[in-house]
């Protein structure tokens, strides 16, 4: 087949001396756990999530022998010297709290050895998750699936229904679970270890040291490999973020092995939404001669929001493909375990193609996890190794086995008494008890469709929002904006008001500045009938001699009343920005250029191609001064509306949130009080957070050049 491909469907080729494939939870968590008993160096867990809670060993002879997977780690790294243990979890949104535990051991420094690190990894664009699920010990062994260290993950391949191992860390029950991981030793391992280190560095700036001893490989005692002596490849999926260049590679491997498989394609996966794999799924469905497509889905996704989205959009892309389906070559189903049609819910992501190429990991088949997620995929061709095919269709048929309840060698027996995987299935396929059904992609959703397939790019975005793109293009170098520096800008701004404060309250400054005398000078300039040309020529004066246009926004918002303050605020924007835009336009691009620099220059281009959005964005992160910007946009000849328009729609936000806290700052020194008070340091604190994550986001990321495109 000749597949796999380094630096196009995936990043490295790394050399395995075992793979092991592990189906369900219980052979994953035993198999990590013996792994992590051999530690010596290093233990390093990449998740999406972790419950430092769960138990790994769940055997009958076993459930009480072990501590809670924190407590376990903990002990490994008191008893072993010099070894270290790096857990890097998804800083998740609140809206998974409720499925998460709240604060893991972890976290608790107090309660962890000192050489168990970990971090909640918020490196990331806007919406899109750490998603990456493998984990390494020693460099020398390491898993990869769709497997997070979480609760509601272990079960069995015989998925009994009343299996009372089968509980979370709260002691409730959880429904049947299937998934995959693959486990590798050797330089494949090895890889994955620099991966990690990688996605460490950049979401912390710290850099893992690499041991490079000699210890015995800590490969699991009671793990029998399937293959020996194979090319691994490490396949991912990384957003532009940062200036970091996007990765598609897991999504460009999909798509090449549906379009060299031959006889079959086996799919299972969580979700199904991506356009592009549905699109190379429907090509190979509408030639006349092709591969079978057999796939397994969960019923339904879990919780009604994804039902609502996420089983919307699938059922779209499968009304599609069954309508390319002409010669009848593709079925889907889902597995009931009983005949109370209990569902198995399918967590799996893998795919087999021709019993020749083999796909385990984290992405599932969604526009996320082909464009916006982080994701890692490894896999494996067999080419001229037969025994390496032999394995492949092994694990498709130990799949198969355990889905229809029978034995692996019926499977094995059918395939070779009729090759075609659809009426394997049927012959196997009983009438009751633990089987596969048809998916009905018909059923009703909990809500209409039609607003679902308007706003697929919301619910399951392939790429990062526009907003965030925008962003990465003003991201500064590190070294030149260290963050030290922007908390002593915003101390500095802190101490200054609270001089002021102290000033008006214990010194003679407070008997000239009371309230009296305020609300005295307030209402002569309000009254002055030249008040509003001349606040429109302060605004113009201060963006020629660029006084700061927040001081000039602060200065208005406490001499009007709110309403008035902020259109007049506004309006002096507007005006401001405009003079200087013809300034700029007329003193032309290498003036400017000279005055902006390398970095503003490329600004300037970007504002010339993108107009409106681009000025809207440019108004509320700090990437030049307000003037620096209108002359920088006058000599790049971008339009003059969608200057206006951008600058209009950029600068009121901040306009009105200048003007409340002003207003309520106010109203403290006139009337002080801890209403007031509270809401003026409620809108200061915002502010105060929102500067920091903008100088958070633009900030740059170390990061190596080898292996990053």
């Amino acid at each position: 087949m000749g597949i796999l491909k380094g630096k196009y469907n995936c990043w490295r080729l790394s050399h395995a001396d075992q793979v092991a494939f592990l189906v369900d939870g219980a052979a994953y968590f035993e198999a990590l756990s013996d792994a992590i008993d051999q530690a010596q160096e290093t233990i390093l867990i990449a998740a999406w999530d972790i419950d430092s809670r769960i138990q790994l060993l769940r055997r009958n002879d076993s459930a009480n022998n072990q501590k809670d997977l924190g407590e376990f780690l903990n002990a490994k790294a008191k008893s072993t010297a010099g070894l270290h243990v790096y857990v890097l979890n998804w800083d998740f949104p609140m809206l998974y709290a409720r499925e998460r535990e709240w604060l893991p051991i972890f976290n608790l420094g107090w309660k962890t050895h000192r050489r168990i690190h970990y971090h909640l990894d918020d490196e990331h664009p806007i919406g899109a998750s750490q998603h990456q699920k493998f984990a390494v010990v020693d460099d020398r062994v390491a898993f990869c699936g769709g497997l997070d260290l979480s609760n509601s993950r272990w079960d069995t391949p015989e998925h009994l229904f009343d299996d009372p191992r089968r509980k979370n860390p709260d002691g409730n029950s959880y429904s049947p679970f299937h998934d995959i991981q693959m486990a590798v030793r050797g330089e494949a391992a090895a890889t994955l270890g620099e991966l990690f280190r990688d996605r460490w560095e950049q979401a912390t700036g710290n850099r893992i040291n690499l041991n490079k001893s000699e210890s015995v490989s800590p490969w699991p005692k009671n793990l029998h490999p399937d293959i020996s002596d194979i090319e691994v490849a490490i396949s991912r999926t990384l957003p532009a973020y940062k200036g970091r260049e996007e990765v598609r590679e897991v999504e460009q491997l999909y798509l090449d092995g549906i379009g060299a498989a031959e006889k079959s394609i086996y799919i299972e996966n969580q979700y199904l939404t991506s356009a592009k794999v549905a699109q190379a799924l429907g090509n190979s469905l509408s030639q006349e001669e092709g591969p079978e497509i057999f796939m397994i889905l969960p019923r339904e996704s879990s919780g009604w929001l994804e039902q609502s989205t996420m089983d919307a959009l699938r059922a779209r892309l499968l009304k599609s493909l069954f309508k390319a389906d002409r010669h009848h070559r593709l079925r889907v189903f889902y597995p009931v375990l009983d005949d109370r049609e209990t569902s198995l819910y399918v967590h799996s992501k893998l795919m087999i193609v021709d019993d020749q190429l083999a796909v385990i990991g984290s992405a599932n088949l969604s526009n996320r996890s082909m464009g916006l997620d982080s994701e890692c995929n490894l896999a494996i061709e067999a080419g001229d190794n037969s025994t390496a095919a032999e394995a492949i269709a092994s694990l498709r048929n130990r799949l198969l086995a355990e889905h229809l309840d029978v034995s692996i060698d019926a499977v094995s027996k059918a395939l070779v008494d009729q090759p075609s995987m659809i009426k394997t299935i049927d012959s196997l396929s009983a009438s009751s008890g633990r089987r596969l059904k048809n998916l009905d992609y018909d059923q009703p959703l909990p809500v209409d469709g039609g607003a679902i397939m308007q706003n697929q790019q919301l619910l399951d975005p392939e790429a990062p929002i526009e907003y965030d793109r925008m962003m990465d293009r003003f991201v500064e170098d590190e070294k030149s904006q260290p963050r030290a520096g922007q908390l002593i800008k915003i101390a500095g701004v802190l101490l200054v008001l609270l001089a002021l404060a102290a000033a008006w309250r214990w010194t003679p400054l407070s008997g000239w500045i009371n309230r009296e005398n305020l609300v005295a000078w307030t209402n002569e300039i309000r009254g002055h009938p030249m008040s509003f040309p001349a606040v429109l020529g302060a605004y113009v004066v201060g963006g020629l001699i660029m006084a700061p246009v927040t001081l000039l926004v602060g200065v208005t918002a406490m001499i009007y009343a709110p309403v008035w303050g902020a259109f007049y605020a506004w309006s002096g924007c507007l005006l401001s920005a405009l003079t200087t835009f013809l300034v700029g336009s007329k003193v032309g691009k290498q003036m400017v250029r000279k005055l902006a620099g390398k970095r503003l220059n490329r600004l300037s281009r970007q504002m010339a191609k993108q107009g409106v959005l681009t000025v809207a964005i440019i108004r509320n992160i700090p990437v030049a001064p307000f003037t620096i910007v209108n002359l920088i946009a006058g000599a790049s000849h971008i339009r003059l509306k969608d200057y206006l328009i951008g600058t209009a729609l950029g600068m009121l936000p901040g306009i009105l949130a200048v003007t409340l806290f002003a207003d309520r700052l106010l109203h403290t020194i006139k009337n002080p009080g801890w209403i007031n008070g509270s809401i003026a340091a409620v809108i200061a604190i915002a502010l105060i957070v929102g500067n920091l994550w903008l100088t958070k986001r633009l900030s740059g990321v170390k990061r190596k050049d080898e292996g990053r495109g």
